[in-house]
């Protein structure tokens, strides 16, 4: 066996499965051209060597990161080109993803971390797209003049550390397509250790009194802070306070491989979370399911919780509902995760998405479809999501005593509107604020956007 340093590239034909069930003789003589005529050609002219092929990918070597690179996006262009007069369902399109670093050859394969990680990439690729580790983007920065889109770090699956990840998109100026949020100020995201030595992730930004947000319905700190969804309000409130945000066990930049997802376990999370932040008394903010959370940890730790904020949630999950379609709508959300969830066909994740922000323009839908793919796999999607059907803190919010702000969306899909009421009925002393809109996450451009921020604002001012 043979040991040497080595740009790896992985290649994948994006559905694959289906192009072959339309027309199976059709996308065999298309791929074989490619192959020919373009892919193969343009490996070869940049001095890679292709070690292994499958039915709908390859794996390629080269010596020079920069001839990784300049291949991959000739072959991307060349395939927009070929592929032009074809129906987008009809289309054939590839994700690359490259890394760079110490491989195994063995029997003429390739084998080792540098291959997994490159294999992880090109699952994180857009269609028609390239991602690359930091490492490689590090290395030709400065020598490739096409655009790359940071990406931030993203946890993938069998690696025990996040990884950063950058993008190239055909046809796009990456650097120009950001969100407004990606002109915020750096936040600074950490990890802590839980009780049971999961590792916990967790950001901070801005300044001024404290505002700690409990986890919502799956989330990714670092994606979420560049999203056209979440960072438009994180940016908002971070201009007067300090925003310290954590993702739950199971998904986002935090241990995702752990045997206890449960409503314990994130109630001792937050706790954590609140002792390695050094944080004493706060605003707690708890958004749809994270509603639910904060009113226990509240209950349970008076002492360190100023006010509570809660927008869009519930004190018991769908299971205890006395509505007649909620288990129902419980029970299809649940066969949905395990059937589609972190298909590279957003159609299963935009269940999720059409329900959860039925006004958005289609740049805001497609990050939230992509925000599900990146923040979780599919078993801890179904955990988090029977989690959250069970839980019921109705008897601890009639307990509380602390300053209350409710805000709920009144044609909010996922949320029902008489949800929000009942549990600020049920906190004592609580103001309840209906906004216009249907939709359950706050979106900049909305009527309801602009009030959101103020009335959160002034009220952590006030009891905060």
């Amino acid at each position: 066996m043979e040991r040497r340093l080595a740009a790896v590239l992985v290649a994948d034909m994006v559905g694959f499965s289906r192009l072959m069930e339309n027309n199976e003789s059709d996308i065999i003589n298309r791929q074989k051209n490619h192959r020919r005529e373009l892919i193969d050609l343009e490996i070869e002219r940049h001095r890679g060597s292709i070690i292994k092929t499958t039915g709908d990918g390859l794996l390629a070597e080269f010596g020079s990161v920069q001839d990784a690179v300049r291949s991959a996006i000739e072959i991307q262009n060349g395939m927009l080109h070929r592929e032009r007069n074809f129906a987008d369902n009809e289309k054939i399109e590839y994700r690359f993803g490259i890394n760079v670093g110490d491989v195994t050859e063995d029997s003429g394969d390739i084998f080792g971390d540098s291959v997994n990680i490159a294999a992880r990439l090109e699952a994180l690729s857009v269609p028609g797209g390239l991602c690359v580790s930091d490492i490689v983007y590090q290395i030709i920065q400065d020598k490739i003049t096409e655009p790359f889109k940071d990406l931030g770090s993203q946890r993938v699956k069998n690696l025990s550390r996040p990884i950063r990840v950058w993008q190239w998109e055909r046809g796009k100026d990456n650097d120009r397509e950001v969100s407004k949020s990606d002109k915020n100020p750096i936040q600074h995201i950490k990890f802590c250790i839980a009780s049971d030595d999961t590792q916990i992730a967790y950001a901070r930004v801005g300044g001024g009194l404290p505002i700690f947000k409990a986890p919502n319905w799956l989330g990714h700190i670092e994606y979420e802070w560049r999203s056209p969804i979440w960072g438009p309000w994180l940016s908002a409130l971070s201009v007067t306070n300090e925003l310290i945000r954590f993702d739950q066990r199971g998904g986002g930049l935090s241990d995702w491989e752990v045997e206890d997802i449960s409503e314990n376990k994130m109630i001792t999370d937050m706790e954590s979370v609140v002792k390695a932040a050094n944080l004493d008394k706060f605003a707690l903010l708890g958004i749809s399911q994270g509603c639910a959370f904060s009113i226990r940890y509240a209950y349970e730790n008076p002492d360190h919780v100023s006010c509570l904020v809660l927008f869009g949630g519930y004190t018991r999950g769908r299971l205890l509902r006395k509505s007649s379609d909620s288990e129902s709508l419980h029970k299809s959300g649940l066969t949905l995760i395990e059937e589609g969830w972190g298909a590279s066909n957003p159609s299963y994740r935009h269940f999720f998405t059409s329900g959860f922000i039925p006004d958005a323009t289609t740049g805001q839908a497609n990050s939230f479809d992509e925000l599900q793919r990146v923040s979780t796999n599919k078993e801890n999607a179904a955990r988090i999501h029977v989690m959250n059907g069970a839980v019921d803190v109705s008897e601890l919010a009639k307990k509380l005593n602390k300053p209350c702000l409710v805000l709920h969306c009144e044609g909010d899909r996922v949320t029902p509107l008489e949800e929000g009421r009942r549990m600020a009925a049920l906190i004592p002393g609580a103001r309840f604020v209906p906004l216009k809109g249907n939709n359950h996450a706050i979106l900049e451009g909305t009527p309801a956007f602009d009030e959101f921020i103020t009335e959160i604002a002034n009220f952590v001012a006030e009891h905060g």
